[in-house]
């Protein structure tokens, strides 16, 4: 008989902004090989650097135990000023992939309509009493003054003494790409962790919902993968389709 196929326990966690930050490498393997994305090689420096094929943007990951650990920089353009976007450590890196994939998909344009606030109001999140905000179901994660001049921003935290991560936003960050970000955040699906105990922000059931379960390790394995090859298929022009055949079918061939 053959051995029955490994296994590994992960644990499925909502809701994800309370899920910890998980692998980075959610991130930054698909931007270096499925976006072109360089990285710089300084192995004495606890921190990872990538840079678009253009040199337009940077992104830095760089551990600040005193501010954000993910920073996205956009040099100025024709249509647009400079802008940024940061996120702290425990910002799930679903999330802030939302962003970078947004970022890099070649099929947006600038003028991609979006409305950060339409995917919250339909997650059945709440407006806030200031600054223009919307409140989780839950009462955790606030955002507010997105579309004003000013500088919009997402907070978690778990009580007025605990916070647990940060977003903020540009004034000039692409509207369509803090949507991305405000999609993922609505998103009710929850995320994959695997040792969460040692990242989750709490684990405290009335919050949390963590539901533990055996995955074949294969699919672990493979679903940064499969998210690369996805993100790189974007990038890849279509074969032209061949010219018709001038011959008629031959009498056994069948279609699908």
């Amino acid at each position: 008989m053959p051995p029955a196929p490994e296994t590994v326990e992960v644990e499925f966690i909502a809701p994800r902004h309370l899920a910890g930050g998980g692998d980075p490498a959610w991130i930054t393997i698909p931007l270096h090989r499925a976006c072109g994305w360089s990285h710089g090689d300084d192995p004495l420096m606890p921190r990872v650097l990538l840079s678009s094929p253009g040199q337009k943007a940077l992104l830095r990951l760089e551990p600040e135990p005193d501010g954000p650990w993910w920073t996205l920089h956009h040099t100025a353009e024709p249509d647009r000023p400079a802008w940024y976007a940061s996120f702290g450590a425990l910002t799930p890196v679903e999330l802030i992939a939302a962003v970078t994939d947004a970022l890099t998909d070649p099929a947006a344009t600038a003028i991609t309509p979006s409305d950060p606030y339409e995917p919250l109001q339909q997650g059945g999140w709440s407006p806030a009493s200031a600054d223009n905000g919307l409140v989780s179901p839950d009462g955790t994660a606030y955002v507010q003054r997105l579309g004003s001049v000013e500088e919009p921003g997402v907070t978690v935290t778990l009580g007025p003494d605990r916070p647990v991560w940060q977003a903020r936003f540009g004034a000039h960050t692409p509207a369509r790409l803090v949507a991305a970000f405000t999609a993922a955040l609505a998103d009710p699906k929850p995320v994959l962790r695997m040792d969460s105990g040692r990242s989750l922000p709490t684990c405290d059931p009335n919050v949390v919902t963590r539901r533990t379960t055996d995955v074949l390790a294969v699919y672990v394995a493979g679903a940064l993968e499969e998210r690369v090859l996805s993100l790189a298929a974007r990038h890849t022009t279509p074969p032209a389709s061949p010219s018709p055949s001038r011959q008629p079918p031959a009498k056994n061939s069948r279609s699908r």
